[in-house]
């Protein structure tokens, strides 16, 4: 009987060697999962700005502000089902410009119709060829060389020589385009896009009016073989610039389960910086944007801009607009600055967000909004504006867990679990 218990607490003897040698590495992992955790407030920081219809006030005061599309010739009809959406759900009540943007000349034809469709508010530009071409220090060759690759590897758009050139184009050189110097907000819209809701108020009057900067509608994951040195160049910015952690980076980040010393380890993982923690890959959506340019326009942002652009990724990989801008929104702006436009209704490619209808809000007897009828019905907890939404779109936002990350800092506490 000794003999046995003996043996018995023999074999016990290395695991409990392991535990007690582990448990000093196991605290240590899950304190540091514990820094990465955003405390909710106790209010919403964040509600939508209108949660019924209202009559528009056509006699307010605008902001400085336009609406941007770039488009290309031949994509003369998506266009103009953008335009006429964006015209008949909101402009056509606050008549801001609409500039068009183009790597190329005009066409007669595409001027023409998008200003008639404009209501005469279109501006048509053609982008200056250094804004739209490969920067001095990149080998052309090379990076041609890489976009080919790219391509054969199924990363979407990343063997379009185009599209390297649009995404470097949105990240930077944008914001320093001469005719865009006298506009301090846009509204960045598509070819193809539907606007699915009245947009009754001015989303550029409350953005300034509550210091906002940035204002999206949907929030996805990215293509992370799209971008694997994105993440890790932009770490490495935000500690050579000593760039404080924000809620908003933490909410953006995936804090590594692998204890110190071992986590170091994980630097060489793609999409990690170089402690070994993760970006979720968790963006803003970029073809719906409504943001304060002189945010980007700012030293810091364009430092940052600049920093990426001598790395090369925006053609030796494919560095989208979108994780760029949302990464330097998680950087550099605070929570409170976002807004998510969750009372409005939009549809770009596959992707979608339309909210429920307001109950008894949606104003019937207005002569304003008399031209939108019909619309979706009402329900309870609803904040719509004459939405009209079909069957699986009603009450979808593409990517509900990146969605959920990035307004973390913002929602409020609703129980032990939330």
């Amino acid at each position: 009987m000794l003999l046995r218990r003996i043996n018995r607490a023999a074999r016990r003897l290395p695991f409990s060697l392991l535990l007690i040698t582990a448990t000093p590495f196991i605290i240590e992992a899950v304190i540091h999962i514990w820094r990465y955790q955003v405390p909710r407030p106790a209010t919403e920081l964040d509600a939508p700005f209108s949660t019924s219809c209202q009559e528009p006030d056509v006699a307010a005061e605008r902001e400085n502000a336009v609406i941007v599309m770039l488009a290309r010739n031949n994509e003369r009809q998506q266009a103009k089902k953008t335009i006429q959406s964006i015209e008949a759900q909101f402009n056509k009540w606050f008549n801001y410009p609409i500039m068009f943007l183009n790597d190329d000349a005009w066409n007669p034809r595409f001027v023409a119709e998008l200003n008639e469709t404009a209501g005469g508010k279109g501006i048509f530009e053609v982008i200056p060829k250094e804004h739209w071409t490969y920067p001095d220090w990149i080998d052309q060759d090379a990076a041609k060389n890489s976009i080919k690759q790219q391509g054969e590897a199924g990363a979407p758009h990343a063997g379009q020589e185009g599209y390297h050139h649009m995404c470097r184009f949105y990240s930077g050189k944008f914001y320093q385009l001469d005719v865009l110097k006298k506009y301090k907000w846009y509204w960045r819209v598509e070819p193809d896009v539907d606007f699915t809701c009245a947009i009754t108020y001015d989303p550029f009057v409350q953005m300034a009016k509550r210091k906002k900067v940035y204002g999206f509608t949907i929030a996805l994951w990215e293509v992370g073989k799209s971008c694997p040195g994105l993440f890790r160049a932009t770490a490495d910015w935000k500690e050579s610039r000593g760039v404080v952690t924000s809620n908003l980076w933490s909410a953006m980040m995936e804090a590594s389960w692998m204890p110190f010393p071992f986590r170091r380890f994980l630097s060489w993982v793609p999409h990690r910086d170089s402690y070994g923690d993760a970006w979720s890959l968790c963006h803003y959506w970029s073809n719906f944007e409504i943001a304060d340019m002189d945010f980007f326009r700012s030293k810091a942002y364009q430092d940052y801009f600049d920093y990426l652009d001598k790395k090369g990724g925006f053609y030796n990989e494919r560095w989208g607009d979108a994780a760029v801008h949302s990464l330097a929104i998680a950087m550099l702006a605070d929570s409170q600055q976002v807004h998510h436009f969750e009372d409005i209704g939009y549809r770009h490619d596959t992707f979608y967000q339309c909210p429920v209808n307001a109950p008894g809000g949606q104003l019937p007897n207005s002569p304003s909004l008399a031209e939108n009828k019909p619309w979706t019905p009402e329900e309870a907890g609803g904040i719509g504006c004459r939405c009209k939404c079909t069957g699986k779109e009603k009450l979808r936002n593409y990517g509900t867990y990146c969605l959920d990350k990035l307004k973390q800092p913002n929602t409020p506490k609703r129980g032990w679990f939330s």
